[in-house]
């Protein structure tokens, strides 16, 4: 039987989340400055790059500030969760493939979903637009 989590490994993850969040070059989250130097890694996660701003002088990491930050969890687990749910898996299902506890699932299932709600750009409608069928009731 082929284990899920040994497909995909920490130092990819990360890769991907700093580009994501930073595609030309790393920013403070707390003031945007891009004065960053590197500090290092985390001790528990070696792949996890630790910054220092120069404008603020606050210290950072690559997940502060993201849904992924302050949990027990390793990031590959969140992110084989994520791509799981894009299978569209139970949480049953999920927590049987990433070997964990189903009510533990359930909550990393609910906040990626706010998370992936509350960054999706908003609705912007242009051009001819129609509608079938609308009531207004004042």
């Amino acid at each position: 039987m082929l284990n899920i989590q040994t497909l995909i490994d920490d130092a990819k993850c990360f890769e991907m989340v700093r580009q994501m969040r930073w595609p030309q070059a790393v920013h403070c989250p707390d003031g945007d400055s891009e004065l960053v130097v590197k500090q290092g890694q985390d001790e528990t996660q070696i792949h996890r790059q630790r910054y220092r701003c120069k404008a603020c002088n606050r210290r950072f990491d690559d997940l502060t500030g993201t849904i992924f930050a302050g949990h027990h969890q390793p990031l590959r687990v969140w992110i084989l969760c994520l791509y799981l749910m894009g299978l569209n898996l139970s949480n049953q299902q999920i927590a049987r493939e990433l070997g964990l506890n189903k009510d533990s699932v359930q909550k990393m299932t609910a906040q990626l979903r706010i998370g992936i709600e509350v960054a999706r750009p908003p609705v912007k409608l242009k051009g001819h637009v129609e509608c079938d069928e609308v009531y207004i009731v004042a």
